[in-house]
């Protein structure tokens, strides 16, 4: 079996990735720094290893076949982003290529893109305009990766099992909102958090000629409407359904007046829809529809949705 390296193994999507890898039977060799990370599998091994410390990954990848790199900084001092996301990715890349590890799949985000609207879009049509320093330092990151021959992968938003972002700020901003804002009619891309590690997983162990680019999108094909998505973040979080629909303008000044970042409706309002139909081709997997995917997740959401919101 191949044997394949996996950074990050800890976090919310390397825990998934490393469900799958193990679902396959491969060979793991799984990163452990913070998070805490157990060998599950026979044929795993646990290797402690800080981006930050080039030393620390020295033979991390001796005979390994892949790496999947899931490891990332994500907000905090902007120096921690760029020891983490830049300078770490390369110089795990540079121990990859002196491994000669065959293929390396790096987890990114589309974030990279910085804002706008966004629909159908496609890698090769996009320029990467971040804004934060934790998506210029992944965009750096990628840039290593591509240099060195590797696969990026970017998914928008991902929900699943351990997801402590998406959903949970869904419902905080839906408890305090005072009314649906322009009907909710745009849409977004979403990849359910099992779907995004099989793509990895898969990407790691195609044959060359199956990846035909250097960078994909990871989303379902179909973009969800976002009154579907706040509709049923709604109904988990018990949070009333609003009765009334505000402009724009009006749930801005809702936001200056309690401190919530125009971005984050921003993003609500404004299509955000990625082109994922290649990936899917590429490792010749049909991923699962919001409705059905979130489904899975309900019970998991209810139990950490209550006391993240303060519910009895």
């Amino acid at each position: 079996m191949p044997t394949v390296v996996i950074t990050g193994a800890g976090g919310f999507i390397g825990r998934h990735v490393v469900r799958e890898a193990e679902r396959r039977g491969l060979t793991l060799r799984l990163t452990a720094h913070r998070s805490e990370v157990r060998a599950g599998a026979p044929g795993t091994t646990v290797v402690p290893a800080d981006l930050t410390d080039p030393a620390s990954l020295r033979g991390l990848c001796d005979g390994a076949d892949a790496l999947v790199h899931c490891a990332s900084q994500i907000g905090g001092p902007d120096a921690r982003c760029e020891a983490v996301n830049a300078r770490g990715t390369a110089a795990l890349v540079a121990e990859a290529r002196r491994a000669g590890v065959g293929r390396v799949v790096h987890l990114s985000t589309a974030a990279v893109y910085g804002r706008g609207t966004f629909r159908q879009a496609r890698p090769q049509d996009l320029d990467r305009a971040p804004v934060s320093a934790t998506s210029r330092t992944r965009a750096a990151g990628e840039d290593a990766v591509l240099a060195a021959g590797g696969t990026v992968v970017r998914p928008h938003l991902v929900y699943g099992e351990g997801d402590t972002r998406m959903v949970p700020a869904l419902a905080r901003l839906l408890r305090g909102l005072p009314g649906t804002v322009e009907g909710w009619r745009a849409r977004v891309s979403l990849i359910a958090a099992e779907d995004l590690a099989h793509a990895l997983v898969a990407a790691a162990l195609a044959p060359a000629e199956r990846l035909t680019a250097p960078v994909y999108h990871a989303c379902h094909p179909e973009p969800v409407p976002w009154h579907t998505v706040l509709g049923t973040v709604a109904d988990l979080a018990a949070v009333p359904r609003p009765r009334g629909d505000l402009t724009l303008d009006e749930a801005h000044a809702w936001c200056r007046e309690h401190g919530v970042p125009r971005h984050d409706l921003d993003m609500l309002v404004t299509d955000h829809w990625f082109d994922g139909a290649p990936l899917w081709a590429a490792v010749d997997h049909a991923p699962g529809s919001f409705g059905e995917r979130f489904a899975r997740y309900e019970k998991w959401y209810r139990r950490t949705l209550s006391p993240a919101l303060g519910n009895p």
